[in-house]
């Protein structure tokens, strides 16, 4: 399964490649889509680019992506959007218009009740893991670890060097598959070619996406999401899935 996540914290700023607008968002999910990505996760934002959990932002960029593809659209809950716990959970709760699944980064304050509050509403959640954080440690004793829909294991090193070993070590963390919940491994900037590689090889979910890399394995500046996931798909084509490099079963 690829994955593409089309904008993350990124703003204009960073590159002209970072889709923004909800419809500039749509257009991005068809294209990458098209591509070959199986899965769609966005941050919404506001018209001045900050991420947000407001309902104003977030139904239109889930109806807009939806007028378009037709596969599963995600969204972040996490305290870049909101730092305010009460008012995450009050958000989530007034969203008219409901995604597919949800990412909650484990090692924030509140992720219990925000997971618990998508879980009620019937939204999957994807378990944010961070590698650096006690966020492993934190899921691996949480009650809700059963009923996630993934773990979303996050590579934070942005070393192409030392990135595939620190992916390993949040790989045999007790958090990394309870429960025999599917993994999703990614990784940001300079350790995301590799992640991804380290990924495929294991024969786990992937994810690309200008939120994780402006850059095509080859160093060049992507164009947009689709030619990412274009560059994913011909990439994990040619590695072999090695079963005796999967980490260990629990």
């Amino acid at each position: 399964m690829v994955q593409v996540c089309l904008n993350g914290a990124r703003t204009a700023a960073d590159s002209g490649a970072v889709p923004m607008s909800p419809a500039a968002l749509a257009d991005a999910a068809r294209e990458a889509v098209a591509a070959g990505a199986d899965e769609v996760h966005v941050h919404p934002k506001t018209p001045c680019g900050q991420d947000s959990l407001s309902p104003r932002v977030v139904a239109p960029v889930l109806e807009a992506i939806r007028a378009v593809v037709d596969v599963p659209v995600g969204v972040t809950v996490g305290a870049r959007a909101e730092p305010d716990v009460v008012r995450m959970v009050e958000r989530v709760r007034a969203w008219p218009v409901l995604p597919d699944h949800a990412s909650v980064n484990w090692h924030e304050p509140g992720a219990e009740s925000v997971a618990a509050t998508l879980l009620e509403r019937g939204i999957g959640v994807a378990a944010g893991i961070w590698s650096g954080t006690d966020g492993a440690e934190l899921f691996a004793r949480s009650p809700l670890a059963p009923r996630v829909l993934r773990v979303l294991a996050t590579v934070t090193d942005t070393d192409a060097g030392s990135a595939p070993a620190t992916a390993r070590a949040l790989l045999a963390t007790p958090a990394a598959a309870p429960h025999g919940r599917p993994v999703l491994l990614h990784g940001t900037d300079g350790g995301a070619w590799p992640v991804l590689r380290l990924a495929a090889e294991l024969g786990l979910a992937i994810r690309i996406g200008i939120e994780d890399t402006l850059l095509l394995p080859d160093g060049t500046p992507a164009a947009n999401n689709a030619q990412l996931v274009t560059a994913a798909r011909e990439l994990t084509d040619t590695l072999p899935v090695s079963p005796a490099a999967r980490p260990p079963e629990r």
